[in-house]
């Protein structure tokens, strides 16, 4: 079976983007778009800054240089739970992993991150732990 890549990126539910070495994307997929809301050509050679809420751009951009500079990151497997913007300007709950991409000398030439819109879940969630709460409050009461 010869396994088509560029069709997966394309049809998967995930967003996959890849920063290159310079932390400009160079890859956007379509869920990338239905998430964030940016198109591909919106997208393509500008960094993250746009999706990343402005009080956590600071340590998302020491971050990303650091696992640029080192090869390594934390959250390979570790799934990260950060908040994010949308086109419209709405906050989206997401969930995330990256990955280090590696030349052929390994040095590091970008990084892969494949991120679920968890904004829905969180929010019932966040309904239930309160419903949770109200009900042993009133529980207590009794």
């Amino acid at each position: 079976m010869n396994i088509d890549l560029s069709q997966l990126v394309n049809c998967i539910g995930d967003a996959i983007i890849v920063v290159d070495a310079d932390e400009k994307i160079v890859l956007w997929n379509p869920a990338a778009t239905r998430i964030f809301g940016y198109s591909e050509i919106e997208a393509l050679g500008g960094t993250l800054d746009f999706i990343i809420p402005e009080r956590h751009r600071h340590r998302h951009n020491e971050g990303c240089r650091k696992s640029m500079d080192t090869g390594i990151t934390r959250y390979g497997t570790s799934l990260l739970k950060v908040p994010a913007l949308h086109q419209n300007g709405s906050m989206l709950s997401i969930a995330f992993t990256v990955g280090m991409l590696f030349d052929e000398r390994q040095k590091v030439n970008g990084i892969v991150a494949v991120i679920r819109d968890e904004t829905e879940r969180f929010a019932e969630e966040r309904a239930l732990k309160k419903r949770i709460a109200d009900l042993e409050g009133a529980l207590a009461s009794l």
